[in-house]
């Protein structure tokens, strides 16, 4: 049997030897197990369940800790987790949640009510990770035991989405966390450290190389697939990952291109999913520091940018009609965006502070996006038509992260993918554009009295036709203020290997892989 027949039938095998040998697993051991091995480019720069971000980290989420309820599905329905049952007052201002009394966090210990109410007022405390999702929504006195199995949580004020963000609200071992708590509420700890309550712990933990997963041995939710064991692998060029996909040495791989996609065709073994999804692309200018906190300059180069290019450079996605994502409620699709003019973009040259050009901006991308280095030369090539160079530069994912903390330290083009974690307007534009999220990977920056009031006034509105055109205020409102080129919705493209089941597509953090319902053959 040649080579790649050999890891075409023996995949898991393979990957059980090669992968877990070099995670520390002894050969005969990595044969016996069922270990999956997911392709990824982005690192975790953090694991505390409420301070990190970003679709690798809601993957390490999902699978170390556990929430209220969850999402699954397509369309996306909330369903029971944690929380075996709720109800919802009239008014939609208190939740009443009941428990399951099988739920144990990974050192045995109940996840009562107490837990809950402890983990919310952390996350709140902190004001860091996803409490942006309930900023406004909750404060310390919310979130209350009613017994040991039942939670109630008061709304400050009214939030349409509420029920939609509880699944990335983790809950942490109050016993383990105040064991280690210090003088920063446990945070050094969590950082490297699980306290949680998911059906897999972290066994190795390797920055820049690989994660490896161990299934508890009594998870206390039943059901679920037969994986031992999980296996993060960094690959950063997605052309690697596809390769270690069609070798067998990768069962998912989940950055890839559109290019890998069309290469990925009709290959023996391999499964592709391409599906749409509220995934926005777009370049974050630095309006708080260097030459593009000029609007004016910000619009000349919005003007100047060849949206078109942008959309043949790859396909499998549209242009983006402002800062929402088409077909999303309250989305405008006639709003007025910029498109490529180049006497318009000179017009608002002349009115900058560099009406000459003259300037050296830059641009930073994920190390091995090779999509949005492409849009980056899109962008270098339109910005010579007004005598501006432009810098690219890859890096990895958490310097990126990293250099958000202060405006200085942020790039001039700033690119970003973002998927909705829940399919309201508010997930996008509270994470994106809200002043709050400031030196935070979603919003670097950018910052607006006015749109900030517009966004917490739509988080707070009942009525779905005052929440419509707070919406649409919204949009007009941001593209006046031109803090991004709005880019390209794309469709979340994955990859598979056919030995690989369990697997439903759900358009939202598709790419934070939960591990419990898969199975290997």
């Amino acid at each position: 049997m040649d080579r790649r027949n050999l890891l075409t039938v023996a995949a898991a095998a393979a990957l059980g030897v090669s992968l877990a040998a070099s995670a520390g697993i002894a050969p005969a051991a990595a044969q016996a197990r069922k270990v999956l091995v997911v392709a990824s480019n982005q690192d975790v720069p953090n694991l505390d369940p409420h301070v990190a971000t970003g679709y690798s980290a809601s993957a390490f989420m999902r699978n170390l800790y556990d929430s209220l309820v969850r999402v699954e599905g397509n369309p996306v329905k909330v369903v029971p987790h944690l929380a075996q049952s709720w109800t919802v007052s009239p008014d939609g201002m208190e939740y009443t949640f009941k428990l399951d009394p099988g739920a144990k966090f990974t050192d045995g210990s109940p996840v009562d009510a107490n837990a809950v109410v402890y983990s919310f007022q952390r996350l709140l405390r902190l004001n860091k990770g996803n409490s942006w999702m309930v900023a406004g929504t909750l404060d310390q006195s919310s979130v209350s035991a009613a017994d040991a199995q039942t939670v109630k949580i008061k709304l400050v004020k009214p939030f349409a989405a509420f029920l939609q963000v509880l699944p990335w609200l983790w809950v942490v071992n109050p016993k383990e966390v105040e064991a280690n708590k210090g003088a920063d509420d446990a945070q050094a700890w969590l950082a490297k450290n699980v306290a949680g309550s998911g059906a897999f712990k972290l066994k190795r933990y390797e920055p820049g190389t690989l994660y490896e997963f161990e299934k508890v041995a009594a998870p206390w939710k039943s059901g679920g697939g037969n994986l031992t064991g999980a296996i993060w692998r960094i690959i950063r060029e997605t052309s690697n990952q596809r390769l270690a996909l069609q070798r067998g040495e990768a069962h998912i791989a989940v950055d890839l291109t559109a290019e890998d996609m069309d290469q990925l065709k009709d290959k023996p073994g391999v499964v592709s999913i391409i599906e749409p999804e509220f995934r926005t692309f777009s370049m974050k200018m630095n309006t708080e520091y260097g030459p593009l906190a000029d609007i004016n300059l910000r619009k000349a180069i919005s003007y100047a940018f060849n949206y078109k290019a942008m959309e043949e450079s790859s396909s499998y996605q549209q242009l983006m009609v402002g800062p929402l994502p088409n077909g999303i409620f309250g989305h405008d699709p006639n709003l007025a965006v910029p498109r490529m003019d180049l006497d318009k973009a000179k017009e608002f040259l002349a009115k900058s502070k560099y009406p000459n050009g003259g300037v050296k901006l830059t641009f930073v991308h994920v190390s091995g996006l090779e999509q949005v280095r492409r849009f980056g030369l899109v962008l270098l090539d339109s910005l010579k038509k007004l005598n501006i160079d432009l810098d690219i530069k890859a890096m990895v994912w958490p310097d990126m992260v990293a250099s958000t903390a202060s405006p200085d330290k942020v790039a001039d083009f700033f690119t970003v993918y973002q998927t909705g974690n829940y399919g309201d307007p508010d997930n996008i534009a509270f994470a994106a554009y809200h002043s709050s999220r400031n030196g935070n990977w979603q919003n670097p920056v950018y910052k607006s009295k006015v749109v900030d009031d517009l966004i917490m006034k739509g988080r707070a509105e009942p009525d779905e036709a005052k929440r419509k055109e707070i919406y649409l205020q919204f949009q007009k409102q941001v593209v006046e203020d031109a803090p991004d080129i709005f880019g390209v919705l794309e469709k979340r493209k994955l990859a598979l290997r056919s030995d690989v089941s369990g697997l439903v597509f759900t358009p939202v953090a598709s790419n934070a892989i939960e591990f419990f319902p898969l199975s290997l053959k």
